[in-house]
């Protein structure tokens, strides 16, 4: 019995000091939302056409260039004190890439080495997360911004354009085929490091307009399987791209 009492009255006052260190937390949370008199949240949307690319990192894969593609989505920048906040969002993103890598295949009973041109065409749901540093208005209407965090990515569709030529003892062989389903050989998760710089042009005290400029460094393989004519080698490649934010927050 008295050991009963003895931890009940150790777990109330283990609460009280929970209670009262709960309670200073938010005042000066509050104290520092209310010095700062922002808003806590902010909504928005946004759209980024950005240049995209996929660098491997195994023998015999070759990167095969750049291309143009875009995200759209929201935006939320939720407030922790005068100008620092943790933004993040919901952004449907279309990935290309073109990667060379040599290819086995068999037509006809017969087996041909060469090499594939392939275009990858993946969309993902992304969801970054940063911290976000804004400046005050050091031009008129203009504030700057910097932030850095990570981009976490949720494959939804994997498609792929391939050209493929090889040889066999006998003969040549070419074959080009459009929108093939690559599920099978892509992750279902990447993720990046995100770091992005970019202004606000202030409307009014609710609204303002956002240009930006992100870069995405993967960090994670985004490729599965292992090649056909080196079965020992593994395909792996690390997607990259630049995006220009155009967007309204409010």
């Amino acid at each position: 019995m008295i050991i009963i009492i003895s931890e009940f009255k150790m777990m109330r006052r283990n609460t009280i000091i929970f209670t009262r260190i709960s309670l200073v937390i938010l005042l000066i949370i509050s104290a520092q939302l209310t010095n700062a008199q922002q808003k806590p949240f902010r909504f928005g949307f946004k759209l980024a056409p950005a240049i995209s690319w996929m660098s491997p990192d195994s023998k015999h894969y070759e990167s095969a260039g750049s291309d143009f593609t875009f995200a759209w989505g929201f935006t939320s920048d939720f407030t922790l004190m005068e100008h620092y906040y943790v933004t993040t969002g919901f952004n449907v993103s279309y990935f290309k890439g073109h990667m060379n890598y040599a290819h086995s295949i068999e037509n006809n009973y017969i087996a041909y080495n060469g090499q594939m041109d392939r275009t990858y065409n993946l969309r993902y749901i992304e969801v970054p997360i940063a911290l976000k540093m804004k400046t005050n208005e050091l031009v008129k209407d203009y504030k700057f911004y910097g932030l850095i965090g990570v981009n976490t990515g949720f494959n939804i569709r994997s498609k792929a354009n391939d050209h493929f030529s090889g040889e066999s003892i006998l003969d040549t062989y070419t074959y080009s085929e459009e929108k093939i389903d690559i599920k099978d050989e892509t992750t279902l998760l990447k993720a990046s490091l995100l770091v992005g710089v970019g202004t606000e042009y202030v409307i009014d005290e609710s609204v303002s307009l956002v240009l930006g400029i992100n870069f995405n460094n993967g960090f994670t393989n985004i490729l599965k399987g292992n090649n056909t004519s080196y079965p020992d080698i593994k395909a792996t490649a690390v997607p990259y791209y630049f995006e220009l934010n155009l967007g309204v927050i409010f």
